[in-house]
């Protein structure tokens, strides 16, 4: 049920990441979800029997999904690199083509090291008990652990300057990546115990694995698919408030404009009224003109300088919100 349950969050989080981020070049976030998708759609039941017996009944299954899952994992530190301003040299190694090389092959040497028997839908707990098949295991969860890590320390540097609901997607990722290391925590207990026979401590172990497994990807899932939807809320606030300051100004532009006529009201310079930020940009700039212009004399009083200080400010982005970075690629 589980394994379902994460399939269904990952195919809806492929599905925003097209909807919300279509027509951008940089696309290793939605190619990250798509490949996670594919890996955890691969691990539920019914897939996973219906494919393993046409590779021959051997488990590749686990293989192709493990591997498939490794890739998504690289895809999103490749992302959330591409993003980062200056990341640390350990944070590059981290999340670079390199380590994602070695992991791979050491996955893949240790997986055809395992015994691996029949078609089986439990395989660490079937076959964990021999170490190659708890160092294939380790393997994987190390990688998986090192790249979280290297991701929460990108993602804390940009929950720092952020505000309001921009703030909101890397503090998700960050407690994604905190319950991924976690869920890696487990697994190693998992598998040393399971390895050594102490079974009791196995099963311990694993009775909070599906929730954190689940709250994983809860998290990160939605930390990446809030980014863009987070830009485009606060996009739209920006526009309403861009729409406000100029219905206020519209009275102080058109007395600057009737005492100093500006680009306005020269022909061939029309007003782009689907522009709003054009628009206020402009009201700003000619009701300064007629307010510096030594041959008319046009003066605000207190309140009309306040808001024409308050769309300049507007105008130059200095309002937290506008001024908070993106974690994303």
């Amino acid at each position: 049920m589980i394994a379902i349950l994460v399939a269904v969050l990952m195919w809806m989080l492929v599905l925003s990441l097209l909807i919300l981020r279509r027509g951008r070049e940089e696309r290793s976030i939605t190619w990250a979800a798509l490949t996670i998708a594919i890996s955890v759609t691969l691990n539920i039941d019914v897939v996973y029997l219906g494919v393993d017996p046409v590779l021959g009944g051997t488990n590749l299954v686990t293989l192709f999904a493990d591997l498939a899952l490794m890739t998504g994992v690289f895809f999103l530190g490749r992302g959330v690199l591409k993003a980062a301003e200056h990341p640390p040299l350990l944070v590059r190694v981290a999340l670079g083509r390199v380590a994602f090389a070695i992991a791979v092959v050491a996955a893949a040497v240790a997986f055809f090291l395992i015994d691996r028997g029949a078609t089986t839908t439990t395989f660490m707990l079937d076959l964990g008990d021999q170490a190659a098949a708890a160092t294939y295991s380790m393997l994987h969860f190390t990688y998986y652990a090192i790249v979280l890590i290297a991701m929460a320390a990108v993602a804390a540097r940009y929950a720092r300057p952020s505000h309001g609901i921009l703030a909101v997607p890397p503090i998700l990722l960050v407690v994604g990546c905190a319950l991924g290391v976690t869920l890696t925590l487990e697994v190693y207990v998992m598998d040393l115990a399971h390895v050594t026979g102490n079974l009791n401590l196995m099963l311990a172990a694993s009775s909070a694995y599906g929730t954190v497994y689940l709250l994983t990807f809860l998290f990160l899932c939605s930390g990446f698919a809030g980014q863009p939807v987070a830009r485009t809320i606060q996009a739209r606030k920006r526009a309403r408030r861009t729409r406000d300051l100029s219905h206020q100004l519209d009275p102080v532009w058109l007395a600057a404009t009737t005492l100093r006529p500006g680009i306005s009201q020269v022909a061939g310079a029309p007003i782009d009224a689907s522009d709003p930020e054009a628009l206020l940009h402009r009201q700003v700039v000619e009701i300064r003109d007629a307010m510096i212009d030594g041959r008319v004399s046009f003066e605000l009083d207190d309140r009309d300088r306040m808001l024409l200080e308050a769309a300049e400010r507007h105008l130059v982005g200095e309002d937290p919100a506008a001024r908070s970075p993106r974690v994303d690629a």
